[in-house]
Formats: C-alpha cells, sequence, structure tokens
C-alpha cells in the first residue's frame, strides 16, 4: 500500500470516527474531476457551524494537496465510476447515522449514485455528470469534454487541463483574473476513465456510470444546474432531474444564475452551500 493510500484511509477513518463521536449527522463531501476534497474545505466549516458533521475523504489515492497532485499524476489514472462510488459506500458503511451527500460534478454522479443504494439520508447533486439515461450531449460539454475524451489513450491515463481548458470548463463564468487565482488554488490532474465511461453509458448497458433512480430508499434529492455552465448545461441537469422525478421521494431542482462549472468553489460558493443547507435541513 502506497504512503498516498495509507495517508487517504487514515484521513477517512479519522473522520468517520470524529463524526460517529460527535453524534451530529454526517453530510459526505464528494469531488469531482480535477479537484481535490480540499475544495470542500469552506463548505465543511459551514455545514460545521450549522450543526453537521462533514466529512470528505476524497477519491481513492487522493494526494493531500495541489503540489502534491501536480507532482505525481500518475496516481489519478484509472479511477472507474464504479471503484470510487464503492469506495464511498465503504466509509458510508462506518458511519453511525446515516448522510446527507453532497457532490459535484463526477461527485454529483456519484451522489446520485450512493442515493440509489439507498445509503443517503437527503442528497444535493450540484451540475452533475451524466449517467446512462441522460441523453442530451450539447456542444460545450463536448468541447469540454475534448481533452481528454479527443485522445481514446486517455482513458487509461491521469490529465491535466491547461489554464485556457480549465477556463472554458470551469471558470467561464468568473473573471480571469479570479479564473487564474482559482486554478492556481485547485486544479489538479484527473482519470481520464470516467469521461469515457459517461460518453459510453447509454452504449454500454455493463456500464458502471448508472444509478437506481427507482429505489424508494433514495431519499430527498435536490438537482442543481449552473445557468452558465458549458461542462454539465442545463439540458444534461434537466434530463437528469426528470429521470430522478419518477422516484416517490422527495425530487427537486434549481439554477443558479449566472454561475459556472466552478460554482462550489469561486467567490459566490456560499449562495450555493446556502441552496445546499437549506435543503439538507428539511429532511435530516
Amino acid at each position: 500500500m502506497s504512503e498516498i493510500t495509507t495517508a487517504m484511509n487514515d484521513r477517512a477513518s479519522e473522520q468517520v470516527a470524529r463524526a460517529n463521536a460527535s453524534g451530529r449527522v454526517p453530510v459526505v463531501f464528494v469531488h469531482g474531476l480535477w479537484l481535490l476534497p480540499s475544495s470542500w474545505d469552506r463548505w465543511a466549516e459551514l455545514f460545521a457551524a450549522a450543526g453537521y458533521a462533514p466529512v470528505s475523504p476524497g477519491w481513492p489515492d487522493d494526494p493531500e494537496t495541489v503540489s502534491e497532485a501536480n507532482a505525481h499524476p500518475d496516481v489519478f489514472a484509472n479511477k472507474t465510476v464504479g471503484a470510487v462510488a464503492d469506495h464511498y459506500s465503504e466509509v458510508i458503511a462506518g458511519l453511525a447515522r446515516r448522510p446527507a451527500v453532497i457532490g459535484h460534478s463526477f461527485g454529483g454522479l456519484i451522489a446520485q449514485m450512493i442515493a440509489g443504494r439507498g445509503q443517503s439520508a437527503a442528497t444535493v447533486a450540484i451540475d452533475a455528470a451524466p449517467y446512462r439515461g441522460v441523453l442530451p450531449v450539447p456542444i460545450s460539454a463536448l468541447k469540454a469534454g475534448f481533452p481528454v475524451l479527443g485522445n481514446p489513450a486517455n482513458r487509461h491515463r491521469a490529465v491535466p487541463l491547461t489554464f485556457e481548458e480549465f477556463q472554458f470548463s470551469f471558470a467561464n463564468a468568473v473573471s480571469e483574473e479570479e479564473g487564474r487565482e482559482l486554478y492556481d488554488a485547485y486544479a489538479v490532474p484527473a482519470s481520464g476513465a470516467p469521461l469515457f465511461q459517461a460518453a459510453t453509458a447509454n452504449l454500454n448497458p455493463w456500464t458502471e456510470a448508472k444509478a437506481d433512480t427507482k429505489n424508494p430508499d433514495r431519499g430527498p434529492l435536490l438537482i442543481v444546474s449552473g445557468e452558465k455552465d458549458n461542462t454539465v448545461p442545463r439540458a444534461i441537469s434537466m434530463a437528469a432531474y426528470k429521470l430522478q422525478a419518477k422516484n416517490p421521494g422527495v425530487t427537486e431542482f434549481t439554477e443558479i444564475l449566472g454561475r459556472g462549472h466552478a460554482l462550489v468553489i469561486d467567490s459566490g460558493w456560499r449562495d450555493v452551500a446556502d441552496t445546499s443547507l437549506a435543503f439538507i435541513r428539511r429532511f435530516t
């Protein structure tokens, strides 16, 4: 087992133990591609102040820091949606109370997978990546995915984004100055595998990129869409909402005006966090 894997397991174990000892409702944060668990730090502080126990263990083998991630990019390679979802399921199984789950981008897909397994008390999926049954493929989403999908060999690689690619995919709704600050503070390489899985989800009957939208134990679900998101445009989020709305549980949709894919980390993060917190408070 690598030192990074050991540190990851230690961090997850410590967070689970702390959450259980607190007696509070846990909130599990799931990040997406090109980000680390540290992207949730301000959210974790907000939810802790609101009386919840934040847990943000990250994906398997996530490095601790952006600099470490950029120095060792290969650690991200070959991380699949199924393996990451199973990892979070295992973390959640160690919690004494059923948690709320909040995910962004591919983390939003994984959050819906976790909810479909009946492990979430309430779920917020923010600009969530598509999965089997979500059919729209807007042009901007294709352009955002091209740095990975443009080369089939990237399926087994860790792929970084240039600033220009990050600006289009994440930071198109903020100033260039803020975009560069976000890029320096948060951007790391990402596994190419999930993007290929999402792109072929409707062609592959055995895909891992799928969520059980019909499980009556799914729990309440809020789908959040950023109005100006190039990576996950409204059409994708609305298609997911229409699938999830067939569930007997509460299913809601909200659009955050003027916001792009960086809406959980940019200067307007608090609006999105407050919206998520208000939803979770209603059901936990």
